[in-house]
């Protein structure tokens, strides 16, 4: 067990669980009790855990509430998931686009930024701009405004660069998933690192990041800047352990890693 041989434990800021009813749009399902296995075996004692994507026209609000649901009474802390009618992406059609974009019925509000942020089941938000569209900028603002972490799904399709101009900046910790690059682009993933030393709202977590190089980088460059991430169930915990254990770096900065720096971030974890 990982906190037997190293003395801390592993907290992990990117679980996926299913809301249900139903299958998953992708990926592997798996429920509360399942995810809670798989983490204990591979010695993470606290996880982050989100709903994955639906395709309810209603929005995220039920399967929020489902996973705040699941979270009860486990060492788990729930973040709810926004979406919203903006592409992002920077083009200059979707730039034009997005001056107009209305949210639909089911799309996030500024509203549901305040009721989520003093319901004591939510302790953050989960972006995917790629999948779900990107909020708009009252949403956004309202983000700003209750300063909860929000943890974004980075890669091709919202790279560091679109998440720089739309996300940091702002008053409040952004997490970036796989590096920003997934998957696997390391170009993206070196720009990432590179954001660290200009935005010191950002933070990048480990999750589905292949490349020991860049995880031993980011790591030694900004020991306190980057967060242990499983990405469970799409990569085993276990595997996602023994990725960032098998590094290059010296055990204390490990600890931060793993534990220290997740629950700066998300201060809650050490009450749960």
């Amino acid at each position: 067990m990982l906190e037997l041989e190293h003395g801390f434990q592993a907290v992990d800021v990117n679980a996926r669980l299913d809301p249900g009813p139903g299958q998953p749009i992708r990926g592997k399902t798996i429920d509360a009790e399942g995810l809670e296995r798989e983490l204990h075996q591979a010695g993470i004692a606290q996880a982050i855990v989100a709903p994955g994507p639906v395709s309810d026209e209603g929005g995220y609000l039920r399967a929020n509430n489902a996973i705040a649901r699941q979270a009860v009474e486990r060492p788990f802390l729930a973040v709810a998931r926004l979406d919203g009618p903006r592409e992002g992406t920077g083009t200059v059609t979707a730039r034009l686009r997005d001056t107009i974009a209305s949210p639909d019925t089911g799309h996030t509000t500024a509203e549901d930024i305040e009721q989520y942020a003093y319901d004591d089941r939510f302790f953050g938000f989960k972006l995917d701009p790629g999948r779900d569209g990107l909020p708009t900028p009252a949403v956004l603002d309202a983000l700003a405004e209750v300063g909860l972490p929000v943890l974004v799904e980075g890669g091709t399709a919202f790279p560091p660069e679109r998440v720089d101009e739309h996300l940091l900046g702002r008053s409040m910790p952004v997490v970036l998933a796989h590096f920003g690059g997934y998957p696997a682009d390391r170009e993206l993933m070196a720009d990432a690192i590179d954001l660290l030393d200009r935005r010191d709202s950002l933070y990048l977590d480990t999750s589905a990041v292949r490349f020991r190089d860049l995880l031993e980088r980011a790591i030694m460059e900004h020991p306190d800047r980057v967060l242990f991430g499983s990405h469970s169930p799409t990569v085993h915990p276990n595997v996602a352990v023994m990725e960032v254990l098998t590094l290059d770096v010296p055990e204390n900065i490990m600890g931060r890693v793993f534990t220290k720096n997740p629950r700066r971030v998300f201060p809650e974890l050490q009450d749960s």
